[in-house]
């Protein structure tokens, strides 16, 4: 697959590649806090789930504790690369790039329990598992992930990804390579109406409803038919990116690339025969459009069992949806023997693999602490980033915080500037550094 030559960026590919490379590859890795003191206990820390948060939390407190005793739950024997389930779906990356055995990154000195959570009771300190078992604990990180609520789409499952039109890349590994295929059949049937939406609710990596949107829209000027393919996005809000320069940017992009854009559209019902999918407007009412390719973003909130329970957030904007935790300090307003990380959290921002990577060493430290009745040390400034592919071959480098100010971390990128040095960083760079984080060493 061609990738565009040209950078919008004043660095060129043989300085980045001389000079860039090492330095922006080093600060991917840095430390975090990795180094500190070791904690002597015999507390029992519980880890529920064992995502890119829970195995790094794992890694860092069993580097840390003397005495205590981790216990990791998590049924998966795989780990997926998930930020690279939209290279797969846009047809650049081979499914199998994107899976590693869990047993890799998982510390040799944890408890490792192959289930999951059905049940929380904070109140007694007990987790009930799915394969009946009940763990008690002192502490628990809370790391259980993202749940996916595709039935609140009318007629919609996790099973249609790839039949009948519908695509998207959040239902699994599976599903984004299924993603792909339907792109592909839809692209060589010559033309046709694509629909691309958004969720109603926060969604793990925002940033990927867009990505698919652009690197479709590079696969149609690929072949050469364009002008025969219609590209439409139904946004649930006013806006379609929560940090405020980069929504303007993609607004004007989607409309100088031909993109019709439906504000305060909801996709709430989808008829997979009749290839139709229903909106829902501000004012309540409904429109129907048809599509020979939809891109589906569901729903998502807190797992069941984090929803059911009295972890639940239970006021603000996050209540019933989500954990309730102290966004700076990650630790749960209640029940302050739980800390909370990645995207079961409630917080304004912080569903991205970023976000772990500096979330880890503040759950970590600030368990520490607590373990020794210790005022908490470390407070997090709601830090994310997200490489956006603007089309296949460049991509912007988004990175900001709970203010929505840029905080970008490579002085030879800029955050408003369209690159192939961000793309390469995508498609490179990014995955190493993930699972120096898994492994507690970023």
């Amino acid at each position: 697959m061609s990738r565009n030559q040209d950078s919008s960026h004043d660095l060129s590919r043989r300085r980045f590649l001389q000079l860039g490379a090492g330095a922006g590859t080093a600060a991917l890795l840095t430390s975090t806090g990795l180094q500190g003191q070791t904690v002597n206990t015999r507390a029992h820390v519980v880890i529920i789930g064992a995502g890119a948060g829970g195995m790094a939390v794992a890694n860092r407190l069993s580097d840390r504790l003397r005495g205590g005793r981790i216990t990791v739950v998590e049924a998966r024997e795989v780990h997926h690369y998930q930020p690279g389930w939209t290279l797969v779906a846009s047809g650049v990356w081979s499914p199998d790039k994107t899976t590693r055995p869990n047993s890799q990154f998982m510390p040799p000195n944890v408890d490792w329990i192959r289930s999951s959570a059905a049940a929380f009771d904070p109140d007694n300190r007990t987790v009930d598992l799915a394969n009946g078992d009940r763990l008690s604990y002192d502490y628990l990180v809370v790391a259980t992930g993202i749940q996916l609520n595709y039935e609140q789409i009318e007629g919609m499952s996790a099973d249609l990804v790839g039949q009948h039109g519908i695509g998207s890349v959040y239902a699994s590994l599976e599903g984004a390579t299924r993603t792909r295929d339907v792109i592909d059949q839809w692209i060589a049937t010559g033309g046709g109406q694509g629909i691309f939406t958004h969720a109603p609710t926060p969604v793990k990596c925002a940033g990927a409803p867009l990505k698919m949107t652009f690197t479709t829209l590079s696969r149609l000027e690929a072949s050469g038919k364009r002008d025969s393919f219609d590209v439409d996005f139904f946004a649930p809000g006013g806006g379609l990116f929560s940090q405020p320069w980069v929504n303007d940017f993609v607004k004007q992009r989607f409309d100088e690339q031909g993109v019709q854009r439906h504000h305060f559209h909801t996709l709430t019902a989808i008829s997979p025969q009749d290839q139709q999918a229903t909106f829902t407007q501000q004012d309540g009412s409904s429109i129907t459009r048809d599509y020979d390719f939809i891109h589906v973003v569901p729903p998502m909130s807190a797992p069941d069992a984090v929803r059911n329970s009295d972890l639940i957030a239970k006021e603000g904007k996050f209540t019933g949806n989500w954990l309730d935790v102290d966004i700076y300090t990650l630790q749960h307003n209640r029940y302050p023997e739980v800390f909370g990380i990645g995207d079961v959290i409630g917080a304004p921002l912080n569903k991205t693999a970023a976000s772990v990577k500096a979330q880890a060493p503040i759950v970590t430290e600030n368990l520490l602490a607590a373990m020794q009745g210790k005022p908490l040390p470390r407070k997090h400034n709601g830090y994310t980033s997200c490489p956006l592919i603007t089309s296949i071959g460049k991509a912007m480098l988004v990175e900001f915080g709970y203010d929505l100010e840029f905080l970008p971390s490579f002085p030879f990128i800029d955050p408003k500037e369209e690159s192939w040095v961000t793309w390469t960083f995508k498609d490179k760079m990014l995955q190493p550094a993930y699972y120096a984080v898994l492994e507690g060493q970023a």
